[in-house]
């Protein structure tokens, strides 16, 4: 906390609500700002951008979010949402400021690049006209609060009393209304007594449906979210591991995963065999802490993740291995049909996407790949314009010798095996996602091959 002096009327004390600014207005910034306003507060978002700011302002979502469409809608209606350039006049009326910027990888390391960061806290100390709270919500490094305290007791105004919290998110892409207004626990770290009742009343909602609060240091809020993320990465790497050991020993992964579910220690989600995970946390989160642990000098945290990660991108080289398998060792001049280029269902965001990964893979080995996602076939021509894309499953199969499901879509899941086999040249798939209904799938004539699973 950084108390330039003490005063005796505190604006972030006062019985009104508090107005909220939500600094950058990317995945996770835009749906805070939008669930916030649904929670009745009045809300400004900020961005450098003036196209994402315009867009957002008239009611348009730049990113595919199930229902984040509607909600921004709504609240704009009301009048308790707004999004602007100005930050200067942002901050000067507000009481709460989020920093809701990214954190993406160094271009020359693991490391976080945490220069949207500094620069979202220092506008907001420059800018500030009265008492306030900072919130940081983005996925930083830990250590990296109590620096940029730091840099808000420099830059903030003398005689205003501004503290700077940790406040991190923990947003599921496909999921993230639902996470924001109704999430699974809150973290407050750093917090006083003041601080921890505004931040209170800001998710007073959510609090009084029963979501746990969980007050804590700076270092330990900063530690949870990539925590939480490692883990998750790690279960995945396990069962994928656990994977190939089932195809050396003929045993099948998806019935030991349901196995395994079973026991309440460890439970089923995310033991799924398959393409691995991506996106544009969950790989970034893992390889910062990877760094900042070996900065640290915890070097067993380091190695585990190291492995995790080798891991997952194997199980890409992996389903190209399948792939060329498939068609005789070459695919040069084969055609390829693949579903999904999302890196997972329910979103359009292709940063890091398994799926495209491979889809480039088999381009570059010679293959003709068409590439279908109800969602994310705009994103991803504009990443590997070099693809070939179609408007349906239909058209991704037709003519294919082989078809590779990437990301698990209800509508690959649920398609009609027949109907997809008698367009095909082969009727061969690959299920990369241990998804598919595999006995329906050999009845109607399909050679099937899973991850963890006998070919056939």
């Amino acid at each position: 906390m950084t108390t330039k002096t003490s005063r005796t009327t505190k604006a972030t004390d006062s019985p009104e609500q508090p107005r909220i600014t939500v600094l950058g207005t990317g995945y996770l910034g835009a749906t805070h700002a939008v669930a916030m306003a649904e929670l009745g507060f009045d809300v400004t978002g900020v961005d450098t951008d003036p196209h994402k700011v315009e867009a957002l302002q008239a009611g348009k979502v730049p990113f595919f979010e199930p229902g984040l469409d509607t909600l921004l809608e709504k609240n704009l209606a009301t009048g308790r949402l707004r999004f602007t350039t100005d930050v200067a006049s942002a901050v000067a009326q507000g009481d709460v400021h989020f920093v809701c910027v990214g954190t993406p990888q160094q271009r020359t390391s693991h490391a976080a690049d945490l220069r949207f960061v500094e620069a979202a806290t220092t506008a907001i100390a420059r800018h500030l006209t009265k008492d306030a709270v900072i919130v940081g919500k983005s996925t930083v490094p830990v250590g990296t609060a109590a620096r940029l305290r730091g840099l808000v007791a420099d830059q903030a105004p003398a005689g205003l009393d501004v503290e700077l919290i940790w406040n991190p998110e923990f947003l599921r892409e496909g999921k993230a209304v639902e996470d924001t207004l109704h999430p699974d626990r809150i973290v407050l770290g750093g917090a006083s007594e003041r601080a921890e009742r505004v931040l209170r009343r800001v998710y007073a909602g959510p609090i009084a449906e029963g979501t746990p609060v969980v007050v804590t240091d700076l270092p330990t809020a900063e530690l949870v979210k990539v925590s939480a993320n490692a883990f998750l990465a790690t279960k995945i790497s396990f069962i994928n591991a656990i994977a190939g050991v089932c195809e050396a020993a003929g045993a099948d992964v998806t019935v030991l995963a349901d196995a395994l579910g079973h026991d309440k220690r460890i439970g089923r989600q995310f033991l799924d065999a398959g393409l691995g995970f991506g996106g544009g946390c969950l790989p970034k989160d893992i390889r910062a802490l990877m760094h900042r642990a070996n900065e640290l000098g915890a070097y067993r945290a380091s190695g585990l993740l190291q492995q995790v990660d080798e891991i997952n991108m194997g199980q890409r080289e992996r389903v190209v291995d399948m792939t060329l398998e498939a068609c005789e060792g070459s695919v040069l001049n084969k055609r390829v049909g693949v579903l999904g280029a999302a890196f997972k269902p329910l979103t359009d965001d292709v940063r890091d996407s398994p799926a495209l990964n491979v889809a480039a893979a088999l381009h570059l080995r010679g293959a003709q790949v068409t590439v279908f996602d109800p969602e994310a076939g705009d994103t991803a021509r504009r990443l590997f314009p070099t693809l070939a894309y179609a408007t349906s499953a239909e058209e991704a199969v037709e003519g294919a010798d082989v078809v590779l499901v990437l990301t698990e879509w209800d509508e690959f899941v649920e398609a009609d095996p027949e109907r997809l086999a008698a367009l095909t040249q082969v009727p061969r798939v690959i299920d990369a996602r241990g998804k598919l209904p595999v006995d329906r799938w050999r009845s109607a004539g399909w050679q099937f091959t899973g991850l963890g699973r006998l070919a056939a």
